[in-house]
C-alpha cells in the first residue's frame, strides 16, 4: 500500500465548460505538478479531471477520456511512480480503461457500492460492471473505493460500518477511502476507526483534509493519506503544487 497519494488536479479539458483550448498548457501543468511531487517523496500519483465540473454523474463524454489517456501518459513519464485514475463524478468503467491503455495501477471510485446523493443526483454504485470489466480486460488494477464519498449524503439509516462491510465484501474493493464532508475537509477520526474495523483487513486511506499540521496523527489510524490541497499554491486545489509544501508535507509524515 502507498502510504502517501498526491493528487495532480488536472485542469478543464476538451469538452468541458472551463476549457480554454490550450490543452498542451493543462498537459505541461500537469505533467509539472507530477514532477515536483515526485521530488518531493510522495509513493504514487492520482490523476483526475477536478477542473471539469460541472461533473456527469455516470458516463462522461469520449473526449474526456481520449484526453484523460493522453495525460495520464504524459504524467507516468514525467513522474516514474504508481498513477491511479479517477474520472469524476463516477465513471470507474472509463477508468478501468484509461488504466487498461496507460498501464495505470489504481482507479478510485467515489461510489463503488449503494447509493448517494450527490450534486449531480443520486449516484448508484456499479460494483458488478466494474469489477467485471476488470476480469474482462485481464486487469490487475487496484479498486480503491469511497464509503460514503465527500460531497454527498448517505441514504437514512446508512452507518460507516455497513457502507464499508458492503464495499468490501460485496463490492470486493481493495482499499476503502474515508473523507470529510468536502474537498479539503478533514475526516472524523472515529469514523476512520469504525471503518478500518469494518474493512475485513483492507486498507484504509483517509481521501481529504490531510495537511502538514495533522498528517502524523492521521498515518496512526489510516494506512495512507491522499493529498491534494494542502500541496498547492496557498492551499488552494485549483493553484500548482508548491514544492516548499510538498516537501514539509512528506517530512511530516514520514
Amino acid at each position: 500500500m502507498n502510504r502517501l497519494i498526491g493528487v495532480v488536479h488536472l485542469g478543464p479539458l476538451p469538452g468541458s465548460p472551463g476549457f480554454d483550448g490550450d490543452f498542451p498548457a493543462c498537459l505541461a501543468t500537469a505533467s509539472s505538478d507530477a514532477r515536483l511531487l515526485a521530488a518531493a517523496g510522495f509513493d504514487a500519483l492520482v490523476v483526475e479531471n477536478f477542473g471539469d465540473a460541472p461533473f456527469y454523474a455516470d458516463q462522461v463524454p469520449a473526449v474526456t477520456v481520449a484526453a484523460m489517456t493522453r495525460a495520464v501518459t504524459e504524467i507516468a513519464e514525467a513522474a516514474p511512480l504508481p498513477i491511479g485514475v479517477n474520472v469524476l463524478r463516477n465513471d470507474a468503467r472509463s477508468a478501468l480503461s484509461i488504466a487498461a491503455a496507460t498501464g495505470a495501477a489504481f482507479i478510485r471510485v467515489n461510489v463503488l457500492s449503494g447509493t448517494m446523493t450527490t450534486d449531480q443526483g443520486v449516484i448508484t454504485g456499479r460494483a458488478a460492471e466494474v469489477l467485471r470489466l476488470r476480469r474482462e480486460l485481464g486487469l490487475s488494477t487496484a479498486v480503491y473505493a469511497d464509503v460514503m464519498v465527500k460531497h454527498a449524503v448517505a441514504p437514512p439509516g446508512m452507518t460507516i460500518e455497513l457502507a464499508t462491510a458492503d464495499t468490501v465484501k460485496r463490492g470486493l474493493a481493495d482499499a476503502i477511502i474515508v473523507s470529510g464532508e468536502a474537498t479539503g475537509a478533514e475526516p472524523d477520526l472515529d469514523l476512520v476507526r469504525r471503518a478500518a474495523a469494518a474493512a475485513a483487513g483492507r486498507p484504509v486511506l483517509i481521501g481529504s483534509g490531510t495537511t502538514e499540521a495533522n498528517v502524523a496523527s492521521l498515518l496512526e489510524v489510516a494506512d495512507g493519506v491522499i493529498v491534494g490541497t494542502a500541496l498547492k499554491v496557498d492551499g488552494v486545489t485549483t493553484n500548482q503544487v508548491d514544492p516548499a509544501r510538498a516537501e514539509s508535507f512528506v517530512k511530516a509524515a514520514r
